[in-house]
């Protein structure tokens, strides 16, 4: 009876990997097979055209391209580290210390989910444009980081509350400076989440549109601002092939940060974990 419902438990879990995988991998290959399509109507099962006209014309604009590409990883990259160290050190003081305000404070890193981002855009870009932050990057990395914040924060949170302070306070009473007691202790197993937190705040500024076009004025030229007009264009191939792009220069960046923290754990940031 055990072996059949186990039987019955393994297929059922097959099936599901099954089903999550064809829903992630049938659209994705659509999208590369838009890419060469001109045409394809229903309810044909092939294209009935193909064409190299994206191909063609982002071999055209390759400078241009490269150009907005390191712009947009630029700000992300700064966005997500600096998401990262305001996220470590806000859910450290609303998880492991008491002070007055502490409740506002957990109120306020999760208020840029409750307010659209229509309603925030609008009402920043005025703050933005009296404070001289309009249509600098400047101004459209601190509005991104607004944005990323509270993911960063949540994860973060979720981290340092199962971790607790235990640790650290035992190196401290073993001679440890609070940092070293941080570093040493909690920084290593906090890492995972770390990267989470990273990986979700650089996703969620290199994918703003109309934050960077409110706030940028068009002076600052992300990867987006360049995508999201092909897409509401319906010009799919060209749309397909800069969605293409987008998909490959993020996951090229987080294998970067994944690799960019594996090294830092073998090498000084894990000596928690080892014995000597």
């Amino acid at each position: 009876m055990i072996t059949m419902m186990n039987k019955r438990k393994s297929v059922f879990t097959s099936i599901t990997g099954f089903v999550l995988m064809a829903a992630i991998l049938i659209p994705a290959a659509t999208l590369f097979l838009w890419v060469f399509t001109e045409r394809w109507t229903w309810p044909d099962l092939m294209p009935q055209v193909f064409s190299k006209r994206a191909v063609l014309e982002i071999a055209g604009r390759k400078k241009e391209l490269l150009q907005i590409f390191w712009s947009s990883i630029l700000i992300s990259t700064v966005v997500a580290a600096l998401s990262a160290v305001i996220s470590i050190m806000t859910a450290r003081a609303i998880v492991l210390y008491r002070f007055p305000g502490r409740e506002l404070m957990h109120f306020f890193t999760i208020l840029p989910f409750m307010v659209p981002s229509t309603v925030f855009a609008m009402g920043i870009q005025i703050t933005f444009i009296k404070m001289g932050l309009n249509n600098r990057i400047t101004g459209v990395i601190i509005a991104h980081l607004i944005c990323s914040l509270p993911y960063g924060v949540r994860l973060i949170m979720d981290g340092t509350m199962a971790l607790g302070s235990r640790l650290e306070e035992q190196a401290r009473v073993l001679g440890a400076s609070p940092f070293q007691a941080f570093y040493k202790t909690s920084l290593p197993m906090l890492t995972p989440v770390i990267l989470s937190a990273v990986s979700m705040s650089y996703i969620v500024s290199f994918s703003q549109y109309f934050l960077t076009l409110l706030i940028g004025g068009g002076n600052v030229k992300t990867f987006t601002i360049i995508m999201v007009p092909y897409l509401q264009s319906g010009n799919r191939n060209i749309a397909c092939i800069y969605s293409v792009l987008f998909l490959c220069v993020t996951l090229l960046v987080f294998r970067v940060f994944e690799g960019a923290a594996g090294y830092w754990m073998k090498n000084g940031g894990g000596e928690f974990y080892t014995s000597e």
